[in-house]
């Protein structure tokens, strides 16, 4: 029997589906020219995947929030030369970071997966680039200097990150224990704040790599810091100048590894307050599984080690490896366990 109503039903839903697609294939990809700090929060809320947000060089002083995702065939470009300058002075000491709406990050992207950030400086901010919920963002060639904590930090899942060729000097001017150079992860402490499954999981910012970098001198505390409950990531060519660590709350090495099957290799590290990297374990079965090849440090306290691994202990069924490629001078020597063969 004749059914009219199926039909008028599935011409509108077909109709529907037409405009719906029609849409999406009407944006095509566009470039916004921004000049000043009004311009630049109008970009961040009006970009749609495969834009580009290009900086004139200036100031641009002001609170900066991405929230729009970006996908892995259209992300979305925010660049700029080093000349176009990012900072937030809105920051006021009763607001806190869990929740908070003002923030004082010289750039947030709050959910905002597949960026890529390239280019640009950002100075004299509470924090300086912080990334929550948000994946596959890619720092390139940035500058991060004069920060009151850390320089850069994948948090609240922020997995598939990528730092590489970026420069940063000058963090924890505020609170020099909170002052790392490139933060992994959370704190068990913090995954109330920002751990998975309403925070009674880890911070799962995994995967993240950190690739020819020039951190420090003058980074507060340590230059890379790798959180428990993270794991998989990849440090590699980088240059940590240790001067002027603080050894304030614990912060005493260039590279603390807490999180699990990380490689670190083709490092050159010096000038750390004790330690050149470490490793620890915090959270159960943490600070294991991860394998140092091919860095090249220097020990500048006598009681100090090239590699500490202070975690063995606890990682007997996925243990932590050094291998005979890496070469430390000075200190106590390069490291207190027995060197890997052909690593």
């Amino acid at each position: 029997m004749p059914q009219p109503w199926r039909s008028a039903c599935l011409a509108v839903a077909g109709a529907l589906a037409l405009t719906v697609a029609s849409a999406q294939a009407a944006h095509a990809a566009t470039t916004i020219n921004v000049a000043n700090a009004a311009q630049l929060q109008a970009a961040l809320a009006a970009a749609e995947p495969g834009d580009t947000i290009k900086l004139a060089d200036g100031d641009y002083a002001d609170q900066f929030i991405a929230t729009t995702a970006g996908t892995a065939s259209a992300p979305i470009t925010l660049t700029g030369g080093a000349g176009a300058v990012l900072s937030d002075p809105k920051f006021k000491e009763s607001d806190t970071d869990c929740p908070s709406g003002l923030t004082g990050y010289g750039l947030w992207l709050k959910g905002a997966n597949y960026w890529n950030l390239k280019g640009f400086t950002v100075t004299r901010s509470r924090k300086g680039i912080v990334m929550d919920a948000a994946q596959h963002v890619t720092i390139d060639g940035v500058t991060v200097n004069d920060i009151g904590y850390e320089a850069v930090h994948f948090r609240k899942g922020s997995s598939y990150g990528v730092i590489k060729n970026s420069t940063i000097t000058r963090t924890g001017t505020k609170e020099p224990g909170y002052g790392e150079g490139v933060y992994i992860g959370s704190a068990s402490s913090n995954w109330g704040c920002y751990g998975t499954n309403n925070g009674r999981g880890p911070d799962e910012s995994n995967f993240v790599q950190v690739l020819n970098n020039k951190i420090g001198p003058n980074v507060a505390a340590e230059g890379i810091d790798i959180k428990e409950g993270t794991h998989d990531g990849l440090v590699s060519g980088n240059t940590l100048d240790g001067t002027g660590e603080k050894n304030a709350n614990s912060a005493d090495s260039t590279i603390d590894v807490k999180g699990n099957n990380y490689t670190i290799t083709g490092n050159t590290a010096f000038n750390a307050y004790l330690d050149t990297f470490q490793t620890h374990d915090v959270y159960t079965k943490n600070g294991c599984g991860n394998i140092f090849s091919k860095n090249k440090l220097t020990v500048t306290k006598a009681s100090g080690y090239g590699i500490n691994v202070t975690s063995q202990g606890s990682c007997n069924s996925n243990p932590n490896k050094v291998g005979v490629s890496n070469s430390s001078t000075g200190g106590k020597g390069l490291t207190k366990i027995p060197l890997t063969p052909g690593l």
